[in-house]
């Protein structure tokens, strides 16, 4: 009777799906999963630009960094929802927070998680959670439709569920949106549903859930033109300073909008036309 049991459950064994691998922590400073295999893929050279370069987020800079050092020690710390203006470096912030913190904390990892992914985030914090090393679950530029309903996975997981959120795990995340909802949805839930308040709670409630909330606005021009300058001293970029300041107005009349993204396209252009060579970073 033993030996027919034994067949039936080495049987059952094969035709179980392999358990993800839970990778090396020493294999790379950040990882980028991956669905369809589900894997954590490392990545070898992280697409980011010194804290110091940032210019004109300093509060969110200092928060976001003694938050991220709490963290890293195994103290308390928040989940971060950085929202507001585009191209002003919230995502570029949270990689250069990392790099700063993980020098003294080698064991801090950065995890980026993509939008359309979110559906696999139960799987990705199974792995994680048998990772021996913290982690910056890392999601860019987040935001939902009217039609979507992958916010209910996420606000699942904030809450912490059963299970609750691994302890070495924790949540920045960026937004043009306040409140990850288009605006136009909130107000036809307000307008449409039988219970107005609780239908509009529903979806903004998300953003509740993070306990730091860090707003960024568009730069004035005095800061556009301090983020070329430092960037400008940082590489070495030679230029007339009438001339440069004169350059970096025109350019950011031509597209209409002020910002670290823009200051950024300016200085490649400049480094382009005085022949020098500076890391292919998006600023």
């Amino acid at each position: 009777m033993t030996e027919p049991l034994e067949r039936i459950a080495a049987a059952l064994e094969r035709l179980s799906p392999p358990g993800h691998p839970v990778p090396d922590p020493a294999a790379a400073e950040a990882y980028v999963w991956r669905v369809g295999p589900d894997r954590l893929q490392p990545v070898e050279d992280i697409n980011r630009i010194d804290l110091d370069l940032l210019v004109g987020v300093e509060r969110a800079r200092n928060t976001l960094l003694a938050n991220t050092r709490s963290f890293a020690r195994g103290l308390p710390a928040n989940n971060a929802l950085l929202w507001g203006a585009r191209g002003m470096g919230k995502s570029s912030l949270i990689k250069a927070v990392h790099a700063t913190v993980a020098s003294d904390h080698p064991s801090l990892k950065l995890v980026e998680l993509h939008r359309e992914d979110l559906p696999s985030l139960d799987r990705l914090l199974d792995i994680l959670r048998g990772f021996a090393a913290s982690c910056i679950l890392f999601c860019d530029d987040l935001s939902f439709a009217h039609d979507e309903h992958h916010y209910k996975s996420l606000k699942a997981v904030l809450d912490g569920g059963i299970e609750g959120r691994p302890g070495n795990v924790i949540f920045y995340v960026t937004s043009n949106r306040r409140h990850l909802m288009p605006r136009d949805m909130i107000e036809n839930e307000r307008s449409t549903a039988i219970n107005p308040s609780e239908a509009v709670e529903e979806k903004v409630s998300l953003s509740d859930r993070f306990g730091l909330w860090l707003g960024f606005h568009p730069c004035s021009q005095k800061q556009y033109l301090r983020m070329i300058q430092r960037y400008c001293d940082a590489y070495d970029l030679p230029a007339d300073e009438h001339d440069r300041v004169q350059g970096a107005i025109e350019w950011q009349q031509t597209r209409g909008a002020r910002s670290g993204r823009v200051a950024w396209q300016y200085i490649l252009h400049l480094a382009g036309k005085s022949g020098v060579r500076i890391p292919p970073t998006t600023g």
